[in-house]
C-alpha cells in the first residue's frame, strides 16, 4: 500500500537540474523554485497522462504549489526527525547506493569467469588448519607457516591423504580423508575456488587463505560440465537384506513397472517416495560423489542405473532431464545474480574502495592511531581523544569517532579495526559526495526522501484523521445527505471516507495557502506556457 501510494506522491516530485540561466517560476516565503524544477516535474507528468485536461500549465503549477506547501509543512513538523522515518530513508539509501559500491568492470569480469569456470568441473582434496574462534588472539604467522610445513611434507612425497588425516582440521576428514569431489563455481568459497582452478592437475597448491583458516589443496581431477540433471530415484537403507531388496525392485523395472509407482510402494526416502522419488535439480558437487558419478553414465532421459551403493544405502536412479550449461547470453543474468549473492560481490566492492583511496587525498596521523595501540580501554576513557585521526580530502575524522567505533570490539586486533574504520570512512565520504557529484542519484534519493516524507503527513493530517475521527464523518455525512440519497451511512461508508478526505484536504491546503506566501513570476510563466504552446 505505502509503496503505491508513495508512487503516485512522486508523480508530483522534482528533480533538481540548476543552471546559470535558470530563473525563478515562484516562491513560498523566502524559499525560491526554479523554472527548471517545474520542467522537470511537468514533463515527467506529460509521459503519464492522457487526457488533456491534465496538460494544463495553470493546473498543474496549483498542484505543483500545494505539493510543495505539504513539503514544507512536512519539515516544519519535524516528520524528517522521527526514528521511524530515519530508518526506513537508510534502508533505501543503502539500496540505491549499491549500484555505486560495485566496479562494473570487475562484476563483468566475475561474471565471465564463472561461466569459464562452469564449463569445467574440478575434483581437489585439501587440508585445512583453522583459526582459532572469535574473540581469541592468535599469530596468522604462525599457522601459516605450519600449513606451509605440511606443504613441503606433501612435495618430498608424502601421501596427501595420509597427513591429511594426521594434520587437517575439517571435521569431514574422518570420512573422507580431504577428498571433496568433482565441484565447479559457486560450490566453494571463491578463494577456494581460485586455488583449485588455478592449480593444474596432480599438483600442489601454494598455502592459501579463507574464512576458516589456511589451506592447500591437491588437484586430482578435471572433467568437462555435463551441466545440471533432474532424477528419480529408488532407495533401499543399509539393512540385512538391502542387496536382495533393490535386486528384486530393480527386476520389477526390467520387467516393466514403471519406476515411479515402483519408488512409492517400496523407497525408504520418505521425503521422495510420494512424488515417484523425484529429486530438486542438482549440478556438480550437490550430491555425494557415487550418486553423481552413475547419473553421469545415463545417456537418455527415461534410462536408469543399474543398483549401486553410497553411504545412505542403495539406490536406483532414472534421468528425467538433462539441463547442459546455456550460452554466455543465455546464462548471464543468472550468473550475475549469482555473482551479487555470492561472497565474491565484496571483491568488487574492494576494486571501487581501491579506485577510491587511490583517487582520495587521505592523511593519516601515525601518533594518534598509536594511542589506540598502546594504551587499554580504560585509559582512553580518560583521554580526550580530540587529535585528528586521518584525513580525506577536506573531512576530518577525529580520534574519538574511533574511539566509540571499537569501544565494544575492543578485544579484536587494533590494527584490524582501524582499518575496518578508515575503509568505513571512505565509503562514507563517497556516499556524501555522490550527492554532489551524481545528479541521478541526487534526485532519486530526493524522490523517494520527500515521496516517504510526504505519506508521513497525509497519513497524520488526512488518512487517519479521516478514518478515527466518526463525529466529523457522521456530521459530514448528515451536511451531504442530499448527495448520498436513501443510503445509509454503514453501506457506502468507504465512499463517504474518501469524499471527507478530499474535504479535509481542501481545508487543510486552504489554510496553508493563508499561512505562507506565494508569489509567482508571471514573466516566466508565461515564457514556460510559451514553450507547450498554452
Amino acid at each position: 500500500m505505502k509503496k503505491l501510494l508513495l508512487f503516485f506522491l512522486m508523480v508530483l516530485m522534482t528533480s533538481y537540474s540548476f543552471s546559470q540561466k535558470d530563473k525563478e517560476l515562484f516562491r513560498i516565503n523566502n524559499s525560491p523554485v526554479m523554472v527548471s524544477e517545474f520542467k522537470q516535474v511537468y514533463e515527467k507528468n506529460l509521459e503519464l497522462v492522457v487526457d488533456d485536461s491534465s496538460k494544463d500549465i495553470d493546473k498543474y503549477l496549483e498542484l505543483f504549489i500545494n505539493y510543495k506547501l505539504k513539503v514544507k509543512e512536512a519539515y516544519k513538523l519535524k516528520l524528517d526527525t522521527l526514528k521511524s522515518y530515519k530508518q526506513e530513508l537508510e534502508g533505501y539509501e543503502n539500496s540505491l547506493i549499491a549500484p555505486y559500491l560495485q566496479d562494473v568492470k570487475y562484476l563483468n569480469k566475475l561474471i565471465k569467469e564463472a561461466y569459464k569456470r562452469k564449463k569445467t568441473e574440478v575434483k581437489a582434496s585439501h587440508i585445512l588448519i583453522k583459526f582459532p574462534k572469535k574473540g581469541i588472539k592468535f599469530d596468522t604467522l604462525l599457522l601459516y607457516k605450519r600449513i606451509s610445513n605440511v606443504r613441503n611434507r606433501v612435495l618430498n612425497g608424502k601421501s596427501f591423504e595420509k597427513i591429511a588425516k594426521e594434520v587437517s582440521e575439517d571435521p569431514s576428514v574422518k570420512i573422507n580423508k580431504g577428498n571433496l569431489g568433482y565441484f565447479s563455481a559457486f560450490t566453494m568459497l571463491h578463494a577456494f575456488e581460485n586455488a583449485a582452478y588455478n592449480t593444474p592437475l596432480n599438483e600442489v597448491s601454494e598455502p592459501f587463505k579463507t574464512k576458516f583458516g589456511y589451506h592447500i589443496l591437491k588437484v586430482t581431477g578435471k572433467r568437462v560440465s555435463k551441466g545440471e540433471f533432474e532424477v528419480a530415484h529408488i532407495l533401499v537403507k543399509e539393512s540385512k537384506d538391502n542387496k536382495v531388496n533393490i535386486d528384486s525392485l530393480y527386476r520389477k523395472l526390467q520387467l516393466g513397472e514403471e519406476f515411479e509407482e515402483v519408488a512409492k510402494k517400496y523407497s525408504d526416502d520418505k521425503g521422495t517416495a510420494s512424488l515417484g522419488g523425484r529429486l530438486p535439480r542438482f549440478g556438480t558437487g550437490r550430491m555425494v560423489e557415487d550418486f553423481e558419478n552413475n547419473v553421469r553414465l545415463l545417456k537418455q532421459e527415461g534410462d536408469y542405473t543399474i543398483p549401486f551403493k553410497t553411504k545412505f544405502g542403495w539406490h536406483i536412479v532414472k534421468l528425467l532431464k538433462k539441463y547442459p550449461l546455456g550460452t554466455f547470453e543465455e546464462v548471464k543474468k543468472d550468473l550475475t545474480n549469482k555473482v551479487k549473492k555470492s561472497n565474491r560481490a565484496s571483491l568488487s566492492k574492494q576494486a571501487v574502495l581501491n579506485r577510491l583511496t587511490a583517487n582520495y587525498k587521505i592523511i593519516e596521523n601515525k601518533k594518534a592511531i598509536n594511542v589506540f595501540l598502546t594504551s587499554e580501554v580504560k585509559e582512553l576513557k580518560k583521554q580526550n581523544l580530540n587529535k585528528v585521526l586521518l584525513s580525506i580530502n577536506d573531512k576530518k575524522i577525529y580520534q574519538k569517532t574511533f574511539f566509540k567505533f571499537i569501544e565494544r570490539k575492543y578485544n579484536k586486533s587494533i590494527s584490524v579495526l582501524y582499518q575496518r574504520f578508515k575503509n568505513n570512512q571512505i565509503i562514507e565520504y563517497f556516499k556524501n559526495d555522490l550527492i554532489n557529484t551524481t545528479p541521478q542519484y541526487k534526485n532519486t534519493l530526493l524522490e523517494y526522501k520527500e515521496g516517504l516524507l510526504l505519506f508521513n503527513l497525509m497519513q497524520e493530517k488526512i488518512w487517519n484523521k479521516s478514518s478515527k475521527d466518526t463525529l466529523g464523518l457522521k456530521e459530514f455525512f448528515i451536511l451531504n445527505k442530499t448527495v448520498y440519497g436513501n443510503k445509509e451511512l454503514h453501506n457506502i461508508r468507504g465512499q463517504v471516507i474518501n469524499d471527507y478526505q478530499k474535504k479535509i484536504e481542501e481545508d487543510w491546503i486552504r489554510s496553508l495557502r493563508v499561512k505562507n506566501k506565494i508569489r509567482i513570476r508571471e514573466r516566466e510563466l508565461k515564457k514556460f506556457k510559451k514553450i507547450y504552446n498554452q
